[in-house]
């Protein structure tokens, strides 16, 4: 997400999320913070969209909660796709959508906007220009230059040479593959290594991708119906991204191509391909069902050649290895290592990205998606090229980078940062539950639990302990173990009795507080299981009164 601020207006481009890592444990989805913008809703003009992306518009159910009336801007299959995503979320009859066309120009408050078609993994996806009071700022959304694509919609070279004869003050550029040198291969590329791969097959060809990558899709159906293949598709994802692509024209099949997966059991293994979701190994996905045998429609079996198309995201390979064992141990060929593979990145490598600063020769530069390692492979290509160092600007999130008649500086840091959304909940969890959260995954819980006098504050019961996730002792045998356990166990309660008897002691009997018997408890007994075991479990005191 990325706003352009002038005057009293505030254009956002793109509302995307990120998916969470390992440490972020029990969170679905991590969404920017826009606090920034709720304080200046009334400046908010519009939110325009590159392309339909979950990193680009996965967040636009939670923003406009808080925007409702602010009008997203975005092509055809674009607004599709989000208007499905807002159905899911009972929010697509109160949002307002703008249409845009390469070449036609429109206005979100003060900026007059352009856009122009770009090649990506996913149809209808474009750069836009917009024009501001200092000059033309061009975003380049996701792309890669495919002199091939599957949808036949090339890159208009004429565009970006008019958009450059104007003068562009600010280029803002993708820099996913800034590490990979050359070129990305066509997406038509991927096409021929499917077709090697259906005439090789004897029994069922199930392929998983990302369910976004329509012209993949098409090109799987196609090649799966030349070689005598009918193709079912499965995943709801999958289903609802094809369902709106065909109903919006941008993905046609040969006729009798497509069979319902209720129907698959009535074809030949031979005559059958599946396209399904699960290409990251995500536990809940059709593939990874299928794998584990729990799948409605498809159970994996011997003879079955199953197609990773698509490469392992960052913090997913080992997802992805664990369905790959799975698909292998109930018989099938997997074809997933990245030689072998039917997949090419949607993103421009390194002489593409050099090929476009050559072109449209900014004033100034700055790169946008991707690890800050790529950010700045990037910048030194834009230097590289001829940008001036001093216009080369490498920002991170809640950098403000502010251009005026003077030139351009790194202004403020404003507020900025991640939303965790979890179930139900948006922003309630905070950085203290997830180190909590990671507290108990890491080093578990050991509860003590006592019982005391109301008037005296003198322990009638317990303490009694119970842990989740914390075992005393890893070296002993099992046998051992129990002895050593409880023999901790009892040592661990007179810990607990000695450090009530002090306090009390101290307090006075009469005068003892809760909370201070909590402290003494957790602090005694953290020091004593740290000193016994060198771990730190989450130690909760529980107090009860009688």
């Amino acid at each position: 997400m990325m706003a352009i601020e002038q005057g009293n207006d505030i254009l956002v481009v793109d509302a995307g999320l990120m998916f969470p890592d390992e440490q972020m444990l029990g969170i679905d989805l991590v969404i920017p913070d826009i606090k920034y913008l709720r304080e200046r809703r009334d400046k908010i003009k519009g939110i325009l969209i590159t392309h339909a992306h979950e990193d680009h518009i996965g967040a636009l159910p939670y923003v406009l909660r808080d925007f409702p009336n602010v009008p997203i801007h975005g092509t055809k299959l674009s607004l599709g796709l989000i208007r499905t995503k807002l159905r899911e979320h009972k929010l697509a009859d109160k949002a307002v959508m703008v249409e845009i066309a390469p070449g036609a120009p429109f206005s979100i408050g003060a900026f007059r906007c352009d856009s122009y078609y770009v090649c990506h993994s996913i149809p209808d996806a474009v750069g836009v220009t917009i024009d501001t009071a200092q000059g033309t700022i061009v975003h380049s959304g996701d792309w890669k230059f495919d002199h091939t694509p599957v949808d036949g919609r090339q890159t208009d070279f004429a565009r970006l040479s008019a958009i450059a004869a104007k003068g562009v003050l600010l280029l803002l550029s993708d820099s996913t593959r800034a590490e990979v040198p050359g070129y990305t291969p066509s997406e038509r590329h991927v096409g021929e290594i499917f077709d090697g791969i259906m005439s090789r097959a004897q029994g069922r060809v199930i392929t998983t991708t990302f369910a976004s990558n329509i012209s993949r899709i098409r090109q799987i159906v196609e090649i799966a119906h030349a070689w005598g293949r009918r193709t079912a598709i499965i995943g709801r994802s999958m289903e609802n991204y094809t369902k709106t692509a065909r109903e919006l024209g941008y993905l046609e099949y040969p006729e009798g191509a497509i069979v319902h997966p209720n129907e698959i059991g009535k074809l030949a293994d031979n005559e059958l391909c599946i396209i399904t979701t699960g290409s990251q190994g995500e536990p809940t996905s059709a593939l990874s069902r299928m794998a584990l045998g729990d799948h409605r429609h498809v159970a994996v079996k011997e003879g079955d050649t199953v197609v990773m198309s698509s490469n392992p995201i960052p913090g997913n390979e080992e997802l992805v290895s664990r369905t790959v064992d799975n698909l292998y141990k109930l018989g099938a060929e997997v074809v997933y290592d990245a030689a072998s593979r039917p997949h090419v990145s949607g993103h421009a490598s390194q002489e593409e990205l050099k090929l476009l600063l050559n072109i449209l020769q900014p004033k100034h530069f700055v790169p946008i998606h991707g690890e800050y390692r790529m950010l700045v492979r990037h910048a030194r290509m834009a230097i590289d090229v001829g940008v001036d160092p001093d216009k080369s600007f490498i920002i991170t999130n809640g950098d403000v980078l502010e251009i005026s008649d003077g030139g351009a500086k790194v202004g403020e840091h404003v507020a900025s940062g991640q939303v965790y959304v979890d179930g139900l909940g948006v922003g309630d969890v905070s950085q203290s539950v997830m180190r909590d959260r990671v507290s108990i995954g890491n080093e578990g819980v050991f509860l003590v639990v006592v019982t005391i006098d109301q008037q005296t504050g003198a322990v009638v019961a317990g303490p009694d302990i119970t842990t989740k996730g914390f075992v005393p002792d890893q070296v002993m045998n099992q046998a051992a173990r129990a002895s050593v356990l409880n023999k901790d166990f009892a040592t661990a309660e007179r810990c607990i009795q000695r450090s009530l008897m002090v306090l009390m002691r101290i307090e006075g009997v009469h005068f003892v507080e809760v909370s201070a018997m909590k402290d003494a408890i957790h602090e005694s007994l953290s020091s004593f299981l740290y000193d016994r075991t060198k771990r730190r479990p989450m130690v909760l005191p529980v107090i009860m009164q009688v």
